[in-house]
């Protein structure tokens, strides 16, 4: 008797064709994913760094170093030349104002300063012995005045009184001319003298003022020559601590050899070097902040020295407010410069990104945080940890910030939570 056979619904062969089906369309598949013009790199969340854009304050400012110096530092140059004698104190003394530092010995200077006193000491003496003549031919010529004021007198009388014996005939005309003629030449003779004693007084008193104004000249002269010798003892000009002063016993030195200096306690200064790119930026006034002993600190520029040395130039800033206590000199400050006012800006944390895109794009995370892909970004203005953001992003975005180096060239990041 025939029995009735079942027949199987998933046949070998059916299992088969469908499982090959499905191959084909998980290739289709595959490759229109693989071939749609999206690159695609799954990436693990931990070796990232997601930044979210946001809007705060923000100014521009570059790190610096600075080097505290002196307020004020005074160089000391030898005003002469000579051989070191004498050192009266060392490096790292804290001088008084006047108070010796060393000795130089020069003979040639000394000999010039004794002749030059010999020239003085001859100079006044005769001076001197001018002055006496002068005095003494004064009175020579007093008493020839007096003798020709007397000898006119006699004259005058003995004319008038001869005038009228001549009207009374008592006298002969020829007696009386010649008592006239005495008298007249008594008469020219008075103005003779009294111009030849304005005369000598005259000369007398010019050659005195010519050998007081020799005098005064070899004083002054002499004055120098002993500031001169008194510049081989090198005093401290004010006080403060002497630095840099490494002159030894013997040594030769020579005029504007720079010996040391001496730095003024009562105050210090920062000296900061800035790349030549933000010369124009960079202005007196401008501020800075740094950090000591765990508190800020607020210093302001107040001289820019202009000229550029390797791609750098220098700056002068002065303590705002509080000096730091325990400051001191030579010590590094790293120094955050500020170089525009305090706005408000949308920003984007610095990091590795920029490195690949220049600023130009960077990979925003997606709403629900799965994938990140390319935008167009413009960037701004910067400072040592934000970026400010021109176009392409608002507040609230997240970007990733850290390094593209593996992935530039990556459309989409497929973002793998641990």
């Amino acid at each position: 008797m025939d029995r009735v056979i079942a027949k199987k619904k998933w046949s070998a062969k059916r299992i088969l064709t469908i499982a090959g089906i499905a191959a084909i369309a998980l290739l289709i598949a595959g490759s229109i994913y693989f071939t749609s013009g999206k690159s695609r790199l799954n990436v693990d969340t931990e070796r990232i760094t997601i930044s979210e854009v946001k809007k705060a304050p923000f100014q521009v400012s570059i790190p610096v170093n600075g080097i505290v110096l002196p307020l004020t530092t005074i160089y000391l140059d030898a005003q002469e030349a000579g051989r070191m004698q004498e050192k009266y104190v060392e490096d790292g003394t804290v001088l008084k104002e006047g108070q010796p530092i060393l000795k130089l010995a020069n003979p040639d200077l000394e000999l010039s300063l004794a002749n030059q006193e010999t020239q003085v000491f001859n100079v006044l003496t005769q001076m001197q012995i001018a002055r006496n003549n002068a005095q003494q031919n004064t009175v020579n010529r007093l008493n020839q005045m007096a003798e020709v004021d007397n000898a006119l007198k006699e004259a005058e009388r003995v004319y008038k009184l001869n005038k009228k014996l001549l009207d009374q005939k008592a006298i002969g005309a020829q007696e009386f001319q010649q008592s006239e003629n005495t008298y007249n030449y008594q008469v020219r003779r008075k103005k003779l003298t009294e111009e030849i004693m304005k005369q000598d007084s005259l000369t007398n008193k010019i050659q005195l003022e010519q050998n007081e104004q020799s005098y005064v000249n070899m004083r002054k002269a002499l004055e120098l020559m002993k500031k001169k010798v008194g510049d081989l003892v090198l005093k401290a000009p004010i006080a403060g601590q002497l630095t840099s002063f490494d002159a030894e016993i013997g040594q030769n030195i020579t005029a504007g050899t720079r010996l040391g200096q001496l730095d003024v306690l009562s105050g210090f200064k920062v000296r900061a070097d800035i790349d030549e790119h933000y010369i124009s930026n960079v202005y007196t006034g401008l501020t800075g902040t740094f950090s000591f002993a765990g508190k800020s600190y607020k210093l302001k520029i107040r001289k820019v020295y202009t000229q550029v040395t390797n791609g750098r130039f220098q700056v002068d800033l002065e303590f705002v407010g509080e000096t730091p206590q325990g400051i001191r000199r030579g010590q590094t400050l790293q120094i955050l410069l500020a170089l525009s006012d305090e706005t408000q800006a949308v920003l984007l944390a610095k990091g590795g990104f920029y490195q690949q895109t220049g600023g130009n794009w960077v990979f925003k995370v997606s709403d629900n945080g799965n994938t990140a892909y390319r935008v167009n970004i413009q960037l701004g203005r910067q400072n040592p940890e934000y970026f400010e953001v021109m176009d392409g992003l608002k507040p609230g975005d997240k970007v990733v910030t850290s390094s593209y180096e593996n992935y530039e060239s990556m459309q989409e990041l497929i973002l793998k939570k641990p």
